[in-house]
């Protein structure tokens, strides 16, 4: 779904989802520490990790992907606070969480970012 040119970021703590385009701005300044601007994909999960929203900007505006399963939830890895607030995917890992498979080989090859 992304080129492989698109950095992909996956906030690590929970979110609340019913913020839109400038909540997810802020957090991404905010907490991330990373640009909502650059051109980045950036993840964000619910508590129950059955929702995601993604926020992208696109040269004159953002873009949201929101995603909720109807059962289940995404299948991510366990993260600690030593993870840090986020870590960068390949476009194959984000492909591999919208089509609901288990992602658990990214806690062995995942890049930390903060």
């Amino acid at each position: 779904m992304t080129p492989a040119t698109i950095a992909v970021y996956l906030a690590v703590g929970p979110v609340d989802l019913r913020g839109a385009f400038d909540r997810l701005a802020a957090i991404t300044r905010q907490v991330l520490c990373l640009d909502p601007a650059s051109g980045a994909l950036f993840l964000f999960f619910n508590k129950r990790r059955n929702r995601l929203k993604a926020l992208w900007w696109d040269r004159n505006g953002y873009t949201i992907l929101y995603k909720r399963f109807s059962k289940g939830a995404f299948a991510l890895p366990s993260f600690t606070e030593a993870d840090g607030k986020c870590i960068e995917l390949s476009a194959q890992d984000f492909a591999q969480l919208l089509a609901g498979l288990p992602v658990e080989e990214l806690a062995s090859r995942r890049r930390l970012v903060h």
